[in-house]
Formats: structure tokens, C-alpha cells, sequence
């Protein structure tokens, strides 16, 4: 019983670790004028075209704005903006981890998107989900 208690309060430690850790840092930025690419594991997404399929989310559509308004409403505080990127976090609510956020108007005229977590491996589709939630907001208005 003591090795279940024991091993149950390690995980949960280790996910505080990891969340303090995650605390630590700032969006990657612009690469070359462009977002930078995710990493190999499956905890972010992108719209910049050469993304893997697996990892593609579709580039949104509005104004500075109104991307401004949706990252706020669902959550986010915004930590950096020009006139054609924006940056933003989000942290979870147990373990506070920080996810980064970040956008860049194409030449298009949408933006693209990069959603990822800054620790861990998986984020059980957060990041997805996040964009869609952004994405619905800028749809309604």
C-alpha cells in the first residue's frame, strides 16, 4: 500500500515539476518570417504549410483585432504583438502548464497559426481543440 501511495505522489510531483518548468520560457517567434516548426512529438499544431498532415490545422480568418478578442475570450493572455504577429499563452488549470500560441499574417491576408505545449510529449489534443475553439469565435462574429 505504501509503494501505491508513494508512486501515486511521485507522478503527481513530477506533473507539477513539468509544470513549473513549462512556466519558465517565451514563444519561439518568427523563423525566417515565418512560424516555427513543431517538434516531433504529438503535443501542437500548425497551419504553416509545410506541417505534417497529422499536425495541419487550417490558416484563420479576421482581422488583428478580432484574433486579439477570440485569444482572450478563451483564455489567453497575450504576451507579444506587432501589427502582423501575435503571441499568446494559455496554462492549464491543475497543473499549470503553459501552452504558446502564437499568429502571423500570411500574404493572403489570413493568419497563420501555431499551437503548442512547451513541455511533455502528448497533449491529449488541447492544442487542436484550442484552435477550433479560436477559429468558432472569429466565425460568430
Amino acid at each position: 500500500m505504501k509503494f501505491i501511495f508513494f508512486g501515486f505522489a511521485f507522478i503527481v510531483l513530477s506533473f507539477f515539476l513539468l509544470g513549473l518548468k513549462s512556466q519558465k520560457g517565451e514563444a519561439i517567434g518568427l523563423k525566417d518570417g515565418r512560424l516555427a516548426g513543431l517538434n516531433s512529438s504529438p503535443n501542437g499544431v500548425s497551419s504553416e504549410f509545410d506541417t505534417q498532415p497529422e499536425k495541419k490545422v487550417k490558416p484563420l480568418n479576421g482581422n488583428l483585432n478580432e484574433i486579439k478578442r477570440a485569444v482572450t475570450n478563451s483564455g489567453g493572455i497575450i504576451t507579444s504583438e506587432t501589427e502582423t504577429y501575435l503571441s499568446a499563452t494559455y496554462m492549464s488549470k491543475i497543473f499549470k502548464f503553459v501552452d504558446d500560441v502564437e499568429f502571423r499574417q500570411s500574404e493572403i491576408q489570413t493568419w497563420e497559426v501555431r499551437s503548442s505545449s512547451r513541455v511533455g510529449y502528448s497533449d491529449r489534443g488541447v492544442n487542436r481543440k484550442r484552435v477550433e475553439v479560436i477559429r468558432d469565435y472569429l466565425t460568430s462574429l
